[in-house]
């Protein structure tokens, strides 16, 4: 005899694609937050300036 699924706990079914969907915002996240001309090189400096302020606006020191 099986006991039957606790009501309080579904199961919960998460698609493939939701992981790649959470890992390009987490590197999306890791270059708004961190990049400082060590992975995107010359495109850096307009990274670097687009999120300028949103970056101290979140305490990530930059300089």
């Amino acid at each position: 005899m099986t006991s039957p699924a606790h009501p309080l706990s579904p199961s919960v079914s998460v698609p493939k694609w939701a992981y790649a969907v959470a890992l390009v915002a987490l590197t999306v996240t890791w270059v708004v937050l961190q990049e400082n001309g060590i992975a995107l090189g010359d495109a850096a400096q307009t990274v670097h300036e687009f999120f300028h302020d949103g970056r101290h606006a979140l305490g990530v020191p930059c300089h």
